[in-house]
């Protein structure tokens, strides 16, 4: 493979008021007509986009609204997931729920699983564009939705394009804690590979670390035991000291559990979706050549925490297929209180083209060129 490929090197991105700029400029056009995906969930910015996206399109865009079921979950959680969604009715535009488990009877994960096979029944091809909006969907839905959208795009015999946005807040999320189930599992699309000589492989373990996943981290790199891991710290941030509290607070994990040298240490921004995307493809470009003599390197990567980078883990994991491990939510608890007396004017949003006419066909072409390299 040519290291120097990137699918994404010069993806087009806005942020904050760039987004709804090119919103009104591309959805404003009359011939276009809009999918929105998203959730349908407690999270108060789980409306944000469909709104800006309705005020622009009204009646050319059709919204699916995914509301992931859990067992007995908190009686005001559901409250709330009904009045977020009942705001997003009243705006007019035609919709779908997807009630999507993500629970088996005997408790295994099947989110991602519900998601893909909901996804099949859906004729996108009467659409020009679709809007994955991740705000309010959990990663083990998000992923294998954004996969699946993402493929019958490059296999659309007309052009489909693919949008990633996400509205972001810190001081929002770390009002809203979960309780992990207890095991591990993998991203359904992104699974490690069950095949002779991956075991092999030198796994390299790079999590988005995390204050409040800090059990859940313990019990990933438990269960994977990775060769080596580069933690992914936040910097740029809007707190220059959040990625050295970060190392503070994982200091006992870092050096006598997980045997981190700082030198292995990965600085991402938090608020640029790219950066992140271009430090894993790098790393995954410089760990190949050495390690092939010795049975090959495979990237391991955890989206926890921000949404921000986690959409350019994905991009990342869509392009290579890294596995994606993580821990699913059982139960979410918030602290409403101190969420409804939040400004939402201080919610970042992003916005990622992820496929389509905007790339002249240049996606394809490297697909192309991709596999004539492994030839």
């Amino acid at each position: 493979m040519n290291g120097h490929r990137k699918r994404w090197n010069f993806c087009i991105e806005h942020y904050n008021e760039e987004v709804l700029e090119f919103y009104s400029q591309h959805f404003g056009e009359e011939h276009r007509k809009c999918l929105f995906i998203g959730g349908a969930g407690f999270d108060p910015r789980s409306n944000i986009i469909v709104k800006q996206l309705f005020s622009i399109m009204s009646k050319r865009l059709h919204a699916i609204y995914i509301r992931e079921e859990r067992p007995d979950p908190d009686h005001e959680l559901i409250k709330r997931a009904a009045t977020n969604l009942k705001d997003a009715v009243e705006l007019g535009c035609s919709f779908d729920v997807l009630e999507i488990k993500i629970f088996a009877d005997d408790n295994a994960v099947v989110g991602g699983m519900n998601i893909s096979n909901a996804l099949k029944k859906i004729d996108f091809s009467v659409y020009t564009d679709i809007v994955v909006d991740i705000s309010a969907i959990s990663v083990g839905v998000s992923f294998p939705a954004v996969s699946y959208v993402y493929e019958v795009a490059k296999n659309s015999e007309r052009p489909i394009n693919v949008h990633l946005t996400v509205a972001s807040d810190d001081e929002l999320d770390s009002l809203i804690s979960s309780t992990p189930i207890d095991r591990v599992t993998d991203i359904r699309g992104f699974s490690i590979p069950n095949l002779m000589g991956e075991k092999e492989k030198a796994k390299l373990w790079l999590p988005l670390i995390s204050s409040a996943k800090k059990s859940v981290l313990k019990r990933i790199h438990a269960a994977e035991v990775p060769h080596d891991t580069c933690p992914i710290f936040p910097f740029p941030s809007d707190d220059p000291k959040k990625g050295d509290n970060l190392a503070i607070n994982f200091v006992e994990e870092l050096e006598s559990e997980w045997e981190v040298d700082p030198r292995n240490f990965v600085y991402a921004d938090e608020k640029r979706p790219l950066d992140i995307y271009r430090t894993i493809m790098r790393i995954d470009e410089e760990r190949r050549p050495v390690f092939e003599t010795f049975g090959g390197s495979m990237l391991i990567l955890s989206p926890l925490g921000n949404k921000m980078p986690a959409i350019g883990m994905l991009m990342a994991a869509l392009e290579r297929r890294f596995p994606v491990v993580y821990v699913e939510a059982l139960e979410y608890h918030v602290d409403w209180t101190k969420v409804d007396a939040l400004s939402m004017e201080s919610v970042q949003t992003a916005h990622v083209w992820l496929y389509g006419e905007a790339y002249h066909g240049d996606i394809k072409n490297f697909e192309t060129n991709e596999e004539k390299d492994k030839i």
